[in-house]
Order: structure tokens, then C-alpha cells, then sequence
């Protein structure tokens, strides 16, 4: 069994974009035979007018085969509630890394995806758990973690 995380959003482009660069992923080519996967879809008989513009981008891959494939996919309502499944982007190292070097790496990644458009919901510091994370929200506001 193979498996991919599909997301829905309003803006495939804008998020392919971000996650891409969140995750170290890449975009994901369209099937052979077709040059965009605006192509592919027209080719599965989705009409014009449900692709708007462009070559539809939407699919990411773990260049290196091991993480699943993301699928952004379009959807006319926006997000509007809390997620009820999110990411956790591992960057501490674990609990053998002493805490304050695992507090400084999760704020570096933070802060490089906030410049990458995410936005700082909260965090969570618990030094008696050994515990730290910041909670951000993508460009379109769906939730995860830096731990």
C-alpha cells in the first residue's frame, strides 16, 4: 500500500509553493505522455473551467522517495475550523539534545518559515516534560507544529 496526504485549499499554486520549500519537497512532475498536469486533467475529462488558470501545480513528492506525496486540492469553501490533523515538523533533535539547543533550533526554523509566509499561532514550553514547540498555520491558515 502507497499513501498520500491531500490537503484542501483554495490556493494550490501558493501552497505547493510554501510546503515545498517547508518540507525540502519538490513539485511533482505530471504523468508521462502529458507537459502540465492541467494537460492530464483535461486528458481525465475534468472541464476547463474547473482548472482555472494556469498548469494546475498541485502535487508535491519527497525527492528522496521516503516521505508520502501531498496533494493540494482545490476546493471552493475556505478552512474554518481547527484542524483536526496537522504535521509536526521533527528540527530539535530529541530529548537526547539538551533543551535549550532544541529551543534554539526550533525557533530558527520558525522564524524561517514565518518568512516563507506562515504565521506564529502559540508555543509550548514545558522545561519539567522537556518539551518545546511553536504552532504556526500555513499561508492558508492550517495548523502545525515545529518540535
Amino acid at each position: 500500500m502507497t499513501w498520500q496526504l491531500t490537503i484542501d485549499c483554495g490556493e494550490p499554486g501558493r501552497l505547493v509553493a510554501f510546503w515545498a520549500e517547508a518540507l525540502g519537497y519538490r513539485p511533482q512532475p505530471p504523468p508521462d505522455g502529458h507537459p502540465t498536469w492541467r494537460d492530464w486533467y483535461l486528458a481525465c475529462g475534468i472541464p476547463p473551467e474547473e482548472l482555472g488558470e494556469g498548469d494546475c501545480l498541485d502535487r508535491l513528492e519527497d525527492p528522496t522517495g521516503a516521505g508520502p506525496r501531498i496533494w493540494f486540492q482545490p476546493v471552493p469553501e475556505a478552512k474554518s475550523i481547527k484542524n483536526r490533523l496537522h504535521l509536526d515538523l521533527t528540527v530539535g533533535g530529541g530529548r537526547s539534545v539538551p533543551l535549550p539547543e532544541r529551543r534554539l533550533r526550533v525557533d530558527v526554523e520558525a522564524a524561517r518559515l514565518t518568512g516563507l509566509g506562515a504565521r506564529v499561532l502559540g508555543s509550548m514550553d514545558v522545561p519539567e516534560n522537556g518539551h518545546y514547540s511553536v504552532q504556526l498555520a500555513d499561508p492558508e491558515g492550517n495548523e502545525f507544529c515545529v518540535v
